[in-house]
């Protein structure tokens, strides 16, 4: 039993305030370096980012982004999208990877953000085995920002290796278009893929620009002639096309995708989509939960109000399957767990979501709490995701999360044990997992809902998702415990400097819980609305389906694939 809260008149939907404010930042954003740096690409000749992207991709296709707030709100806001653009788009009918400079931001140079903002890129090519395409237009490291550039394992070396890696082992499909610089070690990105596309009089490619060249040679020599379209097409040999403008040159990758072969011919492509959405168990009507699929503009009143209220996680599956149905594993056991075979766009997944609320127990049991995951609930989740696995099933994560229930009942029922079977299950499943925050994502509970530090193939929250070790007011009873239960018993006040730390880390913990903060750090690929998340998610999930598997690291080998 689930208690639903009471509608609130006169209250706005929190799931609707914050989208709002979302689709506010994503869309100045979006701007990147302005109107007057967008002007000035095109009176260079050149398309800005986007609208190559969009060129690029098929019409009426969504672009998938991955990264847009990362670092959104460092650097005095000076650097909108960390001067990249990457995401997921289809072209010619498939799915490709795309990384495109966005030169309206500092000519496109690079952020210690930027390299991970690619990183993450390739890794998506690398796990679902598609084709990356590189769209080329950057002055270089951003100076300032070299120590968080240049050095260390995740450092701007880190795309080069991942470029060798994708060419010499996966056979992942790897094509640059130089369309504007591409300067110094950035010109190994393109050096390194199977196909360089440059276009003549606006693009370079070079390990130094003619300044360079001056002063370390004293030979004085235009950009042209030393990288230009003519010069690497016809006396280095280093690029392999040279074309007028950038639009044959997107025409052209547009046929290079083309000409691949099927996505499945030895790569494990995905399977073919299905003509139903999972159907009741007639034997066993009760495992089988069908919700009517909400109206678009009824899913922002999903959530309550207050993130700590309950609500049916059942209304946001039903918002997410073909149908609104999920046939339930287990369904009577451990209902704060809810596991189900479900279809999403006709792809079948198997579901694992947190219930909400206060779950009647067996007779003679104690409720339980929703959002909490008990020794026998983490028991019947590793068993689903063991199934899945063996089937082939991928997986979706629905995170509601508050963590692992403690106390000496759960200790002696064998909490960390249970728990430790659910996390290894997860982390070792074979099959694609992708996470959707809704709410809560706190404590270890967010680790065994294939967190971020287990690889998941996608990350996804909507506006709504919290992603904290805990909430901020159990962090602030855990650090001033001593003196609030002081001030309760004496009825006095807080000291002034006590009361004022925890008010500032009551504040912190707000602002780091947000969404938002979370997508600056790339600990999630995209906040996504809830209109646009059945959408999304089929579009993760066919994207993964390209790799048969296994889906564990960005790049494992199978041994056919280690052959040369």
């Amino acid at each position: 039993m689930v208690r639903r809260p009471r509608a609130e008149s006169g209250v706005t939907s929190r799931l609707r305030d914050l989208s709002s404010a979302l689709r506010e930042l994503e869309e100045r954003l979006r701007q990147g370096g302005g109107p007057d740096k967008i002007d000035r690409q095109h009176k260079q000749g050149k398309r800005t980012a986007r609208e190559r992207i969009a060129l690029l991709c098929d019409p009426d296709t969504r672009f998938l982004e991955v990264g847009l707030l990362v670092a959104y709100d460092q650097y005095d806001g000076q650097a909108p999208g960390v001067g990249v653009v990457t995401g997921i788009g289809i072209v010619r009918g498939r799915e490709v990877v795309i990384v495109a400079n966005d030169a309206t931001v500092k000519a496109g140079s690079w952020w210690p953000e930027t390299i991970r903002k690619m990183l993450r890129a390739q890794e998506i090519a690398m796990r679902c085995r598609i084709p990356i395409i590189y769209m080329v237009d950057s002055a270089g490291v951003n100076l300032p920002y070299q120590g968080g550039v240049f050095p260390g394992q995740y450092g701007a070396s880190r795309i080069f290796y991942y470029n060798s890696l994708m060419r010499r082992y996966l056979r992942i499909p790897q094509f640059s278009a130089v369309m504007g610089p591409c300067i110094a070690g950035g010109a190994y990105l393109p050096a390194l893929s199977d196909v360089i596309i440059m276009v003549e009089g606006t693009s370079f490619m070079g390990l130094g620009g003619p300044n360079l060249v001056k002063g370390a040679t004293g030979q004085i020599i235009d950009s042209e002639t030393l990288g230009g379209a003519r010069t690497h097409t016809e006396i280095s040999g280093v690029a392999h096309y040279n074309v007028k403008d950038d639009a044959a040159c997107i025409e052209k990758l547009r046929d290079l995708v083309n000409r691949l072969p099927s996505s499945d011919a030895g790569r494990g492509g995905p399977p073919e989509k299905q003509d139903t959405a999972v159907e009741p168990t007639p034997q066993h009507p009760t495992s089988t939960t069908t919700t009517n699929t909400p109206r678009p503009d009824a899913l922002y009143d999903l959530l309550p109000t207050d993130h700590r209220m309950s609500y049916d996680m059942h209304s946001v599956l039903g918002a997410i399957t073909d149908n609104g149905a999920i046939d339930e594993f287990q369904a009577n056991l451990a209902k704060e767990m809810i596991c189900g075979d479900a279809t999403i766009e006709g792809i079948t997944v198997g579901v694992i979501a947190n219930q909400r609320g206060l779950i009647k127990g067996r007779p003679g049991e104690k409720p339980r709490f929703g959002g909490i995951v008990y020794a026998e609930s983490a028991e019947k989740v590793a068993f689903f995701i063991d199934r899945c696995d063996r089937q082939g099933i991928p997986l979706l994560f629905v995170q509601d999360v508050s963590g692992f229930m403690v106390g000496p009942e759960a200790e002696h029922e064998g909490i960390i044990r249970a728990g430790a079977r659910f996390v290894e299950a997860m982390a070792t499943a074979r099959v694609p997992k992708i996470v959707l925050t809704v709410n809560h994502a706190s404590g270890a509970g967010y680790y065994a809902m294939a967190g971020q530090g287990f690889d998941p193939d996608f990350i996804f929250s909507w506006p709504t998702g919290r992603m904290a070790v805990m909430e901020g007011q159990s962090a602030v009873q855990a650090v001033f415990g001593p003196q609030l239960d002081e001030a309760r018993k004496t009825g006095g006040q807080l000291p002034d400097s006590v009361a004022e730390s925890v008010e500032e880390m009551r504040a912190d913990y707000e602002q780091q819980l947000d969404a938002k903060y979370a997508g600056a750090r790339g600990y999630i690929d995209a906040i996504i609305y809830p209109e646009d998340t059945r959408d999304v998610l089929a579009m993760a999930l066919r994207s993964a389906l390209h790799n048969s598997g296994p889906h564990i690291g960005a790049f494992v080998l199978p041994p056919h694939l280690g052959e040369t």
